[in-house]
């Protein structure tokens, strides 16, 4: 057992868009950050000096650096971690993430993001606090393990935890059975969970997510000619007092992953301030009509918004109305594949045991950014109204403030490994040494 009383906790949540780290037992997460990095392939710099002489090899040398865990590339690339070094643009900086597919391909860059997270954000020493992770709810084997493995071999921490993110929410809201709506930046998931337990075989997943409906924002007010300029590509001089102009700048290196990046921040603010769910099924001549919203750019020009704050935000239940989104027909065969949110609901409840479908059906919990989305909860819950038995009695369930619905699965990991009967779950350093990485799978189901 291990005794992890006096000194308390790290709770990490690495998600696909934002990663939360803080310490158990506090409300919120201490710090925030992206899930991307800014990577700079030093090889590339050292390669511009002579590229004629051996392009062939340097192309080669490229290829191989984007392989992910080969060691050759280490040393080759330099990291940026976190908001402030991503906020600063820098030449050839790349903006890459670590996922592919909700599940981690660069263990190199989350080494990086968990370092940042540890000694410049909560300023502690890992080998003093047990860390509780949480993980993906159909998290494969191999991952689990190599995250085990990274955290005692590396950072040599006291005790370690891997908690499904479906879990914590439910703990968060103080349920042990419920079903859990997850909709993050890089997917949305639904997962059932009863009495602390995933139910593997119902989890759905869509790969639309916040980013997703970052995107179709972005590409439907480009359409529009409306031109997002990133925070870097411009100046403001001061002409009269009070009177500011923009002046643009030229920075020929930048990368087009940091421009988009840059873009993509904007946008996503764009979108977190005036989309709402629309209240029934997007109708092009329905919101035709409808009162425009101001929204002022970082550089000062402020644009309309009309449809498109309906219209987005109805890709989640209406996946192929993305393809009506100008810029956005090159996931035409994958908004065919998605289902809306209320069918994958219905879908995943129907795989689970008919025992405990009626518990399931009202107790819908709604989770992750994307979840704080004005009217979304609503909308759900009318919709799964029309389309579930006449026996089930639907309430969608979500934390009236937005911090909470944005931070539950947190939460949900800050209140599970502060509470003294947890103390005994933990998978010790001394049980990593005695079985190895394996047995994370029975320490953590």
């Amino acid at each position: 057992m291990y005794g992890g009383d006096e000194v308390s906790a790290i709770v990490i949540d690495l998600g696909s868009h934002t990663c939360k780290a803080g310490y158990a037992g506090e409300d919120a997460p201490k710090a925030v950050f992206p899930s991307v990095v800014g990577s700079i392939d030093q090889m590339e710099v050292d390669d511009a000096a002579n590229t004629d002489t051996n392009s062939g090899a340097a192309m080669e040398a490229k290829s191989n650096a984007k392989t992910p865990d080969s060691d050759k590339n280490k040393g080759k690339r330099k990291l940026f971690v976190g908001s402030q070094a991503l906020g600063y643009r820098r030449d050839q900086m790349e903006v890459v993430s670590p996922f592919k597919d909700g599940i981690v391909a660069d263990w190199d860059i989350v080494d990086n993001i968990w370092d940042h997270a540890f000694r410049e954000c909560l300023l502690i020493d890992p080998t003093e606090h047990p860390m509780l992770l949480a993980e993906p709810s159909s998290n494969p084997q191999q991952q689990r393990e190599r995250a085990a493995e990274l955290m005692f071999e590396k950072y040599k921490v006291p005790a370690l935890f891997l908690a499904k993110n479906a879990v914590l929410t439910s703990f968060a809201s103080g349920r042990a059975t419920s079903l859990v709506v997850d909709c993050g930046g890089g997917s949305t998931t639904i997962a059932p969970v009863h009495d602390g337990y995933v139910l593997q075989k119902a989890v759905a997943t869509s790969p639309i997510g916040g980013e997703f409906l970052t995107d179709c924002l972005l590409k439907s007010l480009e359409s529009k000619g409306i031109k997002i300029k990133p925070r870097y590509s411009f100046k403001r001089k001061e002409v009269r007092p009070g009177d500011f102009q923009p002046f643009d700048l030229d920075f020929p290196s930048t990368t087009e992953s940091y421009r988009l990046y840059s873009q993509r921040v904007i946008a996503s603010d764009i979108k977190d301030s005036v989309c709402r769910a629309p209240d029934s099924p997007y109708d092009e001549s329905a919101y035709a009509n409808i009162p425009m919203t101001p929204y002022e750019l970082p550089d000062g020009q402020t644009i309309e918004i009309g449809s498109d704050r309906f219209k987005v935000p109805d890709v989640l239940f209406n996946p192929p109305l993305a393809q009506t989104i100008p810029g956005m027909e090159s996931f035409s065969e994958f908004a065919l594949s998605a289902r809306g949110l209320s069918q994958m609901v219905i879908e995943s409840i129907n795989k689970c045991d008919v025992d405990i479908r009626r518990e399931l059906f009202s107790s819908i919990l709604l989770a992750g950014g994307t979840a704080s989305m004005q009217q979304l909860k609503e909308r759900l819950e009318k919709d799964l109204l029309e389309e579930s038995p006449q026996a089930a009695r639907v309430k969608v369930l979500a934390s009236g403030n937005t911090t909470e619905r944005r931070f539950s699965v947190w939460i949900g990991g800050s209140i599970l490994a502060s509470l003294g009967s947890f103390q005994q779950m933990w998978f010790s350093k001394t049980e990593y040494e005695e079985h190895g990485a394996s047995y994370v799978q029975r320490k953590c189901p």
